[in-house]
């Protein structure tokens, strides 16, 4: 199974978030490349937001280009088998913490946002990754910083994207 039919089973799958959910079904239905950074009318991307729940904390990057407070994620890889494991690679790369493992249910959220020309949206499939107790960070090359807040700061570092992300996520627990 390709990473396209995989995101097309996913978002099948997905009960909540109907308009969004159905918006990504119609895009990747127009747009073969749609997995991918290449199409400039929009892609999907894969992130996981990393909490920590026995300190109820989250581990938040400051983003490089975007300089704004985000959860781990980016652009799907050829060598990814599933958004799942595209989420679980970025959030394990950007994060420096090994043995990260994701919530279960699938995506925690939908998430579509405007970037940068040449591409104009990123049709993000948002999860949550558990840290392993004990944790250390370790910076990336993608990240200016990366920190741990406390659930209830989220909301003043963050954009409304990621406070959503983290409320959903914190409902799942």
């Amino acid at each position: 199974m390709s990473l396209h039919d995989d995101a097309v089973l996913v978002l099948k799958a997905y009960e909540s978030q109907e308009e969004l959910r159905q918006t990504y079904l119609d895009h990747l239905a127009a747009h073969p490349d749609g997995m991918w950074k290449a199409c400039e009318a929009g892609h999907l991307t894969a992130s996981a937001l990393v909490i920590d729940p026995e300190q109820g904390r989250v581990l938040l990057t400051l983003h490089r280009k975007l300089r704004m407070w985000l959860q781990m994620g980016g652009h799907c890889e050829p060598h990814d088998v599933s958004l799942t494991a595209a989420a679980l690679r970025e959030a394990t790369e950007e994060s420096g913490i090994p043995g990260l493992t994701l919530l279960p249910g699938g995506p925690v959220r939908l998430d579509r946002h405007p970037i940068p020309e040449p591409c104009h949206w990123h049709l993000d499939v948002q999860y949550a990754a558990v840290a392993p107790p004990g944790s250390t960070q370790a910076i990336s090359e993608e990240s200016l910083d990366l920190r741990w807040f406390p659930y209830d700061a989220v909301a003043e570092v963050a954009d409304e994207s990621v406070v959503r992300l983290l409320e959903a996520t914190r409902a799942r627990l």
